[in-house]
């Protein structure tokens, strides 16, 4: 018997008890290939020694401090990093326990700064279906993810929702791919007009779609347009880095690749690497100083933000990510296993698309590949994938609802940064038993 409350009450699952390398081991010994991070958290592997050291160190100086009496250390060391590296304007760091926690800051600061500079009208958020943000009550209001959304409807803030940028199922026909960028950004601006901009407080999306589409880049030209779009109108263009950002792509944040910044980011889990839960909202110096120079005072806060020692843990995670190059290793790697996928699955019949960006890939599974007719939901062909990947000895991230919510299903990974061929190899080959094996049940 069991106390603890999982997430599925019905799944059976392992008992992980050790860490290696890019493997996760079970308490029989199994050796599982961490090929999503789990959900793209451990970009660094297991048991990285560097890591470790730098929390003990931490914790024989200090454990914890609130942030309502002291700064620490770690955390202006943490923030001053981050900053150093980070694009545009971005110069302030609020540091979180998570990304839902980032996203919900991210929001909170949004609507406080309006208020702050005398615009307290502007407090509507417009997002993009198919996009997720996070599971508290803001952050699942902001996002597009149907079936996360649907029970708790009632409960959260009115936002709306344009198209996503989602060029394998979106573009029509004679369209270029740069055509199709614009006119789906342009849906921002009708929709702005049509809320009115002095109402509109903020637009929200991940700058590659993780969860809820498996990897999806944008379309080239398409972020540039909507950062005009944003500031026509002088709304607040938040990114969430969350899942994207932190090297997973190439580079340490996201959007670096689109050639614009954002006046909010939010990033977490490849922050902490899975050594330390931790988040964090980054804002431009205009938003910071409207607060500093108004009321003072950001009326948010969480018992454990800017924990000391998350804090030295994520600052040793990014510093080990610069000194060692690993981001030049992202993009190497990432070719690697983009071609291997390509050479595995590229002509294959339920493999409809391949997209992503570094070492963030995802695989878009389809009944019959032409026509990119999806498989019937009832079927759960995520769920069975999961389970034969589980079963290979692979771990990956599967989900449905690709398309609208409910129909469509893909793979995504993001295994970490520390692979090398033979783990591309392995991944490869495991994908493949886990799809034989799929197919072969439906």
């Amino acid at each position: 018997m069991s106390n603890v409350f999982p997430r599925n009450c019905k799944a059976k699952l392992p008992m992980a008890v050790q860490g290696d390398g890019v493997y996760i081991i079970d308490s029989k010994g199994k050796h599982y290939l961490d090929a999503s991070g789990g959900a793209a958290v451990s970009c660094l592997g297991h048991g990285d020694v560097r890591i470790v050291e730098a929390i003990k160190t931490q914790l024989d100086r200090l454990e914890f401090a609130h942030t309502g009496f002291f700064t620490s250390i770690p955390a202006e060391l943490l923030a001053e990093l981050l900053i150093e590296q980070a694009p545009g304007r971005l110069d302030r760091v609020y540091l979180v326990s998570g990304g839902s926690e980032a996203v919900e800051a991210a929001i909170k600061l949004a609507r406080q700064y309006f208020i702050e500079i005398g615009e307290p009208k502007r407090h509507r958020v417009i997002a993009r279906l198919q996009s997720y943000h996070g599971n508290t009550l803001g952050a699942l209001a902001a996002g597009g993810n149907l079936w996360r959304r649907e029970p708790f409807a009632p409960l959260m803030i009115d936002t709306t929702h344009i198209s996503p940028c989602y060029a394998y199922r979106g573009i029509e026909k004679g369209e270029s791919e740069f055509e199709y960028g614009l006119r789906v950004a342009d849906e921002l601006d009708t929709e702005i007009q049509r809320l009115g901009a002095e109402n509109v407080m903020a637009f929200i999306a991940e700058p590659v779609v993780g969860a809820t589409m498996g990897a999806v880049p944008a379309v080239e030209g398409y972020f540039k347009r909507i950062r005009e779009i944003c500031d026509e109108h002088g709304v607040l263009l938040i990114l969430d880095e969350v899942m994207c950002g932190m090297g997973r792509t190439g580079s340490l944040y996201a959007c670096d690749q689109e050639g614009i910044a954002p006046d909010i980011m939010t990033i977490a889990k490849g922050l902490g690497a899975g050594y330390q839960p931790i988040g964090a909202t980054l804002c431009t110096d205009t938003i910071y100083q409207a607060i500093e120079q108004g009321s003072g005072f950001f009326q948010h806060g969480h018992t454990y933000i800017g924990h000391p020692v998350a804090c030295a843990a994520a600052h040793a995670v990014i510093k080990e990510m610069l000194d060692r190059r690993l981001l030049d290793r992202v993009l190497t790697q990432g070719v690697r296993l983009h071609k291997a996928l390509i050479d595995k699955f590229g002509e294959h019949p339920n493999v409809g698309d391949i997209r992503g960006r570094g070492l963030f890939w995802g695989m878009e599974f389809v009944r019959e590949r032409k026509s990119k007719a999806p498989f019937p939901p009832k079927l759960g062909f995520n769920k069975l994938f999961k389970q034969n990947a589980m079963n290979a000895g692979l771990i990956c991230y599967p989900m449905g609802g690709t398309i609208d919510g409910k129909q469509g299903d893909h793979v995504l990974l993001a295994p970490p940064f520390t692979i090398d061929v033979g783990h591309v190899d392995e991944i490869v080959a495991k994908l493949d038993k886990a799809l034989k094996a799929t197919l072969r049940s439906l």
